[in-house]
């Protein structure tokens, strides 16, 4: 089922996320050995990484937080409002955004496996968006089921990955 669910990232990953993982990759690879000019290519690449690095650190946390409140609220309903995750992620304050989980997670904490749940579930649910609605449930059921044979340190490890995926979507 380890297979199974490292497949379906894989997957998920290259499927919803093709020009991400292509950013992620110009980004963070080193010069390629058939450079047309190596010193032009490397200085762009530095000048990505300063330009990019620390919003994007700044961005992982507000997106954690943004999709474990999404599929919290969506499941527990303790929001009124039915927000959209774009919304939470790029327009809600961060300090709004933080409470609303606490309230939402109630005795639970953010590092808990109900939080961490959620966390994936939400990210999950941004990446597949613009499927069909029928594939796009076909395979959040494939997630949940995948989620469930996780321990819970492989399923940090997936959310942290979903995470930083996501998070470039929104450096854009």
């Amino acid at each position: 089922m380890k297979i199974l669910l490292k497949l379906l990232l894989v997957v998920l990953a290259c499927y919803a996320l093709p020009s991400q993982a292509w950013w992620l990759y110009s980004v963070n690879s080193a010069s390629t050995s058939v450079d047309v000019n190596p010193s032009n290519e490397q200085a762009q690449n530095d000048w990505l990484k300063k330009r990019f690095s620390k919003q994007h650190q700044q961005l992982i946390p507000v997106v954690a937080v943004a999709d474990m409140f999404f599929m919290c609220n969506q499941v527990r309903k303790t929001d009124k409002v039915d927000y959209k995750l774009n919304y939470l992620i790029t327009e809600m304050d961060k300090n709004t955004l933080a409470e609303k989980l606490d309230s939402c997670l109630g005795e639970d904490t953010m590092q808990s496996d109900l939080a961490l749940n959620f966390g994936l579930l939400g990210c999950f649910h941004e990446q597949l968006a613009h499927l069909p609605k029928a594939d796009r449930d076909q395979k959040m059921q494939l997630v949940k089921q995948a989620i469930s044979s996780l321990s819970h340190s492989e399923r940090k490890k997936s959310f942290t990955q979903c995470v930083t995926e996501q998070s470039i979507h929104y450096l854009k």
